[in-house]
């Protein structure tokens, strides 16, 4: 059985916190505002995960209003996420993600965000995608208000 889910998360860029995609910190001037590191990318690939294999989403297993979430590290969340995906027996065959930002340019932050993620989720880097695009100006992503990140994810039944 191959089942398929995507995930959106949006943060807002905000002046004293860290800017961390991916699990890696961005050299910048704002960061993403949110209860635990805010890290949009990983909060995308875990409710596509969590959506292939139809355990709700993000908010239900990390809820915001839980402290023990309050500025943890989203890996330790993808963390969680894993034996989730293992509890119910599935395994992944693959992720596509997209970071939507004008500013500061992360090609170069790619390979090592795909290792972090994929040493966590016991899978070859070769099974992540990251790509990341600007929206030329336009949107709240454009003016540089926030950041979106979309991810989608291949899962198959282990019987």
């Amino acid at each position: 059985m191959i089942r398929v889910g995507i995930g959106y998360d949006v943060h807002k860029l905000v002046e004293g916190r860290k800017l961390i995609l991916g699990g890696e910190i961005i050299p910048a001037d704002k960061g993403l505002l949110g209860h635990s590191d805010a890290d949009c990318l990983i909060h995308a690939i875990i409710d596509a995960i969590l959506g292939a294999i139809s355990q709700g989403d993000i908010g239900k297993h990390f809820p915001d209003t839980d402290e023990k979430y309050k500025n943890i590290s989203s890996l330790k969340l993808l963390s969680y996420t894993k034996k989730i995906l293992d509890k119910n027996k599935f395994m992944i065959n693959n992720i596509d993600s997209t970071i939507i930002m004008q500013t500061p340019k992360i090609a170069k932050y790619i390979p090592q965000m795909k290792k972090n993620i994929a040493d966590i989720l016991c899978i070859e880097t070769e099974k992540i995608n990251i790509k990341a695009t600007t929206e030329e100006g336009l949107g709240f992503t454009g003016k540089s208000e926030g950041v979106a990140c979309q991810a989608i994810c291949c899962v198959e039944k282990i019987f």
